[in-house]
């Protein structure tokens, strides 16, 4: 485990940087390979007269201060770079890269970033950040329950990093949670490094499988009062994107829930522009599978975007605000941060412009006519936390 800064990835550069750039560092052995994460972290110069952004050795270096060509600069700043989109980027800067590896099915970093505390990235992709993850889990889990008359059984895909167990098993109701994710080596971590879920994995409601997701509910013959897709977004190249289709939620999942039973799935991103890439088509693919569906958005800082989910049922979801508060303080042990019954119905309520959407939306997710965000999987198949 390096607490500081990683240098063994440290990429230098053979022409002259640009003024702000050092070098790169990469997740990945080989940057120059086809395969690598977007994932990047860089270092920017500062004039130390103006700037204290801590003191960042770097190594190697000679009498004169240089790296191997490159000017060394006693004080410089450790950012993470995210590649949205092409011409979109989000960065923010780090206190240090707490961990770095790559398991069998992908990529792994813990960061101590300034803005949001200690986050995860999996696949160069931010799956969930230590100062507003309870965003994220809340919405994704506490709506199906809730809108649910008596949830006893939850199955779980994906979910490693115990966060989203975490907020199941506030619930008084909740008997057994079963928990599959593909990736016992990011499983073993996050039971290791984020002790915010630690109380979750010795629960003895919860179940853990490592296994696909996909397979492990086709082939068990129990049935859950819900099931939660708290899988990674579907990207190209990456098996993930079966588990949002057409023929999953109809032959699989639907025929897995109990009489009443909810299904809900984490969407991807759902902003004015940005919820045309999956969420509109994940909302419209379930209509064809399910009579009553209810997508809904919350603003997440650290996405640096609006996320989306989308319940879906064959019974009617529908409660007041005031139900909503009632159910939460009868069953969920602790109070929320995030959500209560006027913030989930402010989520459900959407815009203007993603409502007319999701009502023109005509495309069914299929394995032949999948959508995708922007980006490029390194083979993973299930979200380890979003993320």
């Amino acid at each position: 485990m390096d607490f500081g800064f990683n240098h063994s990835k440290v990429l230098l550069l053979s022409s002259p940087p640009p003024h702000n750039l050092i070098a790169y560092i990469y997740n990945h052995p080989n940057p120059s390979s086809p395969h690598s994460s977007p994932l990047s972290y860089y270092t920017t110069q500062h004039n130390t007269t103006q700037h204290n952004m801590g003191d960042i050795s770097c190594p190697n270096t000679n009498g004169n201060g240089n790296t191997n060509g490159i000017a060394c600069f006693q004080r410089k700043s450790c950012w993470y770079e995210e590649e949205i989109e092409e011409n979109l980027r989000w960065c923010f800067a780090l206190n240090s890269i707490l961990h770095t590896g790559a398991t069998q099915f992908q990529d792994i970093q813990l960061l101590d970033t300034k803005p949001f505390g200690k986050a995860l990235v999996i696949d160069g992709k931010l799956q969930s950040a230590e100062i507003d993850e309870f965003i994220y889990h809340e919405s994704l889990v506490h709506p199906p329950l809730l809108h649910h008359p008596n949830p006893k059984t939850v199955f779980v895909m994906g979910g490693g990093e115990g966060s989203t167990a975490r907020e199941l098993l506030r619930h008084k109701t909740i008997e057994k949670v079963v928990m599959c994710d593909i990736d016992e080596e990011v499983v073993e971590f996050c039971k290791s490094y984020l002790a915010v879920n630690s109380e979750a994995f010795c629960d003895p409601r919860l179940e853990l499988i490592i296994n696909d997701a996909r397979a492990e509910l086709e082939k068990r013959e129990d049935k859950y009062d819900v099931i939660i897709g708290d899988l990674a977004d579907p990207i190209e190249g990456g098996p993930c994107y079966q588990l949002y289709t057409k023929n999953f939620y109809e032959l699989i999942v639907k025929p897995k829930l109990l009489h009443g039973g909810i299904f809900v799935t984490q969407a991807g991103p759902a902003g004015v522009f940005s919820h045309t890439e999956v969420f509109s088509c994940i909302f419209n693919t379930l209509k064809q599978v399910f009579k009553y569906v209810v997508p809904y958005s919350a603003h997440i800082p650290s996405y640096a975007d609006i996320w989306g989910w989308v319940m879906a049922s064959d019974h009617p979801i529908t409660l007041s605000p005031d139900e909503l508060d009632l159910r939460m303080k009868q069953r969920i042990n602790g109070e929320n941060r995030f959500l209560d019954g006027k913030t989930f119905v402010s989520a459900s309520t959407l815009s203007k412009a993603v409502r007319k959407s999701l009502d023109d939306e005509t495309h069914v997710y299929t394995e032949g006519s999948a959508r995708f965000i922007y980006g490029h999987g390194n083979g993973s198949s299930q979200k380890h936390n979003h993320g």
